[in-house]
């Protein structure tokens, strides 16, 4: 080996491919009747989500820390937004300033739809 060789690690290149897979099945998972769903019950607690949205649901709980969508109470109780993760120790969110939520489970949802989007169009 020469001394300008880079050592890769060939797992990082494995689970790259592994995940566009997997992105690429959950795109087909995505319809109209699974976001209803979600809306509907956002949090499970009225019913078990169908095995589709289990599957979609905990592919976006895995999400690296840089660029992953949150849950902001802008004015506690009253107000939500959404807020993207840095991913740099110590650096706060950035809180989008629209939409703005009236409760938990509206925003729940709505950090749902950016995930889904993000999804679709290719991003993270």
């Amino acid at each position: 080996m020469t001394e300008n060789a880079q050592v890769t690690d060939k797992a990082l290149h494995y689970y790259a491919r592994f995940d566009e897979k997997l992105r690429a099945r959950l795109r087909g998972l995505i319809t109209d009747e699974l976001i209803s769903e979600h809306e509907e019950n956002p949090l499970g607690f009225r019913g078990r989500h169908s095995s589709n949205l289990q599957f979609v649901l905990n592919y976006f709980r895995r999400a690296p820390q840089a660029g992953k969508y949150i849950i902001v109470a802008s004015v506690p109780w009253q107000e939500y937004r959404i807020g993207v993760l840095s991913g740099a120790r110590g650096a706060p969110p950035e809180v989008l300033e629209e939409p703005v939520f009236a409760t938990e489970e509206e925003t729940i949802h709505g950090v749902f739809l950016s995930r889904v989007r993000d999804l679709m169009d290719g991003g993270s």
